[in-house]
């Protein structure tokens, strides 16, 4: 008898609130994982300002796509990564923050204000990856794991601009740009104090639904329990788990700025790195990667950069080499972490096999904030579901598309994704295995 996981908790307490934590048995295996045999997991990997459209899009359409200039690190990848060109976001009215919440909500953006020449935004809904991160909750320990390569060095412009995961209007999750710190949130085990607050919190899970304080507390405040008490849920995973059979030997390096410059390559391979161990211990199921952020101020000394992306894209003459230079060694930077997935094994495969992984930015060109030919790539096997990596052309399909077949990718049967204009109900087909 094949049964899923809350199916037995909700079996062996007669219908109770609180839940206990359980072995993994055999008769769960099929419900926890994919059709491949390992778990579905959905991935979001964001890098900001866009591409150079005329050096991007491949050419040749189908599977076997010749690589452009600016895709060729991926030359290697491409039968487990697919190109979508000519796609327009739907939701476009305001330079980076359509795009943003575009791609990753489906929605037009929320605004908060103005400051300065232009606004202050959020994102209106969960983002891509928290719609993932609420299909996988409860399975794992983490309900999601984020991110972060390149630092922040943009402007204050709202939570859009500085933040990649969101849970709704200025409820974020934020990157974790500091190695050391990741892997210690992953695997270092509970202190006492973590250990005696999860205990004692069980209490309060057991006389949560039905108590006093239920019923007088408003609808948002019930909202909030229900993430603490999620919260403290994912903290009796870990404390049960037993995550030290999983760790390898710990990072010695957060890989701090030296004479200014970020040392880019090490760290996104050590996150790349850390991340695939992560999954490898079933920690987590959705990810996401910000490897720079929305209007992203980086300064790509390694290509000769000696100023921020954002403006270097306003202000480089055409054809704006060292805008083309950054993208090709963001791309690389792609082709690494990809790398890492593919050549870590899972099973009887390895885990970017078992992955949907959305790759996009918030816009195309980045010295005029285009919405066309918007930059999307769909990362992955996810365990059976997506075809071979092909190159498909669509102009002015809605971008929306591809946030719906990329969850649709990873076991989110979602019957659509976005709302007005950027509302779709059309998966690609092409893609989808």
């Amino acid at each position: 008898m094949k049964v899923n996981r809350r199916f037995v908790l909700k079996s062996l307490l007669g219908g109770a609130v609180a839940t206990l934590p359980l072995p993994m048995l055999d008769a769960m295996r099929d419900a926890k994982a994919g059709p491949s045999g390992s778990p579905d997991r959905f991935g979001l990997w964001f890098w900001g300002n866009g591409i150079r459209p005329e050096r991007w899009v491949p050419g040749s359409e189908g599977t076997g796509w010749s690589p452009s200039d600016e895709l060729a690190p991926l030359v290697d990848l491409r039968d487990r990564v697919s190109v979508l060109s000519g796609f327009e976001m739907k939701t476009a009215t305001h330079p980076h923050h359509s795009g943003m919440s575009g791609v990753l909500t489906g929605q037009h953006y929320h605004q908060l204000g103005v400051v300065r020449d232009t606004i202050v935004s959020t994102l209106p809904g969960p983002s891509v990856d928290q719609i993932a991160a609420e299909h996988f909750a409860g399975q794992t320990p983490f309900r999601s794991l984020e991110l972060g390569v390149t630092w922040f060095r943009g402007t204050d412009e709202g939570s859009s601009f500085q933040h990649l995961s969101h849970n709704g209007p200025n409820n974020v999750n934020p990157s974790e740009y500091d190695v050391v710190r990741a892997y210690e949130r992953l695997f270092a085990l509970p202190t006492d104090q973590e250990r005696d607050l999860a205990r004692s919190s069980v209490l309060d899970a057991l006389q949560w639904k039905g108590s006093r304080l239920h019923t007088r507390l408003g609808a948002g405040d019930k909202v909030r329990m229900e993430q603490y008490l999620d919260s403290v849920r994912a903290l009796e995973k870990r404390i049960g788990a037993d995550v030290a059979a999983c760790t390898s030997t710990a990072p010695t390096s957060s890989y701090p700025d030296v004479n200014g410059q970020e040392q880019i390559e090490a760290k996104n391979l050590a996150m790349s790195e850390l991340l695939a161990m992560a999954l490898s211990c079933d920690l987590t199921r959705a990810f996401s990667v910000q490897f720079s952020t929305c209007g992203s101020g980086a300064v790509f000394w390694q290509v000769g950069a000696d100023n921020g992306l954002h403006v270097t894209c306003h202000e480089e003459p055409q054809p704006q080499p060292t805008v083309h230079a950054a993208t090709v060694f963001t791309m690389e930077r792609l082709a690494d972490f990809l790398g890492v997935l593919r050549d870590t094994p899972d099973g009887e495969n390895n885990l970017l096999e078992s992955c949907s992984i959305l790759c996009t930015s918030e816009l195309s060109d980045g010295s005029i904030h285009s919405n066309t030919e918007f930059p999307l790539l769909i990362a992955g096997g996810g365990n059976g579901r997506l075809s071979e990596g092909r190159h498909l052309r669509a102009v002015g399909r809605n971008t929306s598309d591809a946030g719906l077949t990329a969850l649709r990718g990873a076991g989110v049967e979602l019957a659509s994704f976005g709302v007005a204009e950027g509302y779709s109900d059309s998966p690609i087909t092409e893609i989808l295995g």
